[in-house]
């Protein structure tokens, strides 16, 4: 199985991406409204398809990113019934199996923190993906959204410690930089349900906590109910079919860049004796080498996009973020470089 826990520092959300193999199929858990690019370029350079963007209940601390994935990957999106999410696909109940490859997640309902909570568990890779219901030495709060201490006290013993103490378990926040636990470590040290701690000791622990009201629930609640589809989708760049990297630069082709030059300003940052072996067919290419592009900057013409070419396309990577760094906006990176540009046979000058 591909795994990957990913992190949204704003919320501290945990997004968790699981994908066969073999198939490339794949599911999203807990997607983050503004990490939907980083997301989708972690799916498209990993060659997945993604099948289902799964909600663990309706978030009050961020937005979902369920909706948006639907509009770039075209999966479907699955969450609650009981939460009665509008543009969801599928209205999930205790007991449904979600399917991905040879791998499948059985959903059990653990109500308590909110009233449509699930918890999703692999068996054969013995890991459960918790999300507010257990977190790691704690659980969430249950005083609003049909929170019940007293509820959420046996949706955790029943559906979630039930389960084998090798289990590990992958909640759907941490604040502390904690990634993972376990059933075992859970049953022992958790601060309010381990060490045998009773119902009454739960409740009476729960119920006297007097937390502040979470920062972002009248912003998250209504946009969750609609799994998270805005009134206007986010601005992308829209002066090229720009694509962003897991690593957070934007690039294009070296083929839609030969065939719109006269769109863009070419900025070559290889070094001299690179460039006299093999240079594009263009007049009016930039060449300033990556070591001295920081001082030469004010240089560059910004009437056009700026498109940064190297000869495998870190060095323009680079280049890229520093151009960024300076507030230029409009810039991309050549994906690959040089050295896919050859391989598409375009048109060089020797």
């Amino acid at each position: 199985m591909i795994f990957r826990q990913l992190f949204d520092a704003k919320s501290s959300t945990y997004t968790y991406l699981l994908a066969d193999e073999q198939s490339k199929t794949a599911v999203l858990i807990d997607p983050v409204f503004e990490q939907v690019n980083r997301d989708v370029a972690l799916i498209n350079e990993l060659g997945l398809n993604l099948a289902y963007a799964l909600d663990t209940h309706c978030h009050a601390d961020h937005v979902t990113g369920s909706w948006l994935l639907k509009h770039k990957t075209n999966c479907k999106i699955a969450s609650a019934k009981s939460i009665h999410a509008k543009n969801s696909d599928i209205g999930l109940v205790n007991g449904d199996i979600i399917n991905f490859g040879q791998y499948e997640l059985e959903v059990r309902a653990t109500p308590g923190h909110t009233e449509g909570c699930l918890t999703y568990v692999c068996h054969t890779q013995k890991i459960a993906f918790t999300g507010d219901a257990l977190l790691i030495r704690g659980c969430g709060r249950c005083d609003f959204q049909q929170g019940s201490a007293s509820q959420l006290f046996d949706s955790i013993h029943q559906q979630i410690f039930s389960l084998s103490d090798d289990f590990q378990l992958y909640p759907g926040h941490d604040y502390s930089g904690r990634c993972s636990t376990s059933v075992s470590e859970e049953k022992q040290f958790n601060a309010r349900l381990g060490g045998n701690a009773s119902r009454e000791d739960f409740v009476g622990y729960m119920n006297n906590m007097s937390l502040p009201h979470p920062k972002f629930i009248d912003i998250a609640l209504p946009a969750n109910v609609l799994s998270g589809k805005p009134e206007v989708l986010p601005e992308e760049p829209s002066w090229a079919p720009v694509e962003l990297s897991y690593g957070g630069i934007y690039q294009v082709t070296s083929y839609w860049v030969a065939n719109n030059l006269n769109k863009v300003t070419l900025l070559d940052v290889r070094e001299p004796n690179e460039i006299a072996i093999s240079k594009v067919q263009n007049k009016a290419v930039m060449e300033i080498p990556i070591g001295t592009l920081e001082d030469n900057i004010d240089t560059i013409p910004t009437d056009k996009p700026i498109v940064v070419l190297c000869r495998s396309g870190r060095r323009s990577a680079l280049a890229v973020t520093m151009l960024n760094k300076s507030g230029l906006t409009n810039v991309a990176n050549i994906k690959g470089g040089m050295l896919d540009w050859q391989e598409q046979g375009l048109p060089l000058s020797r």
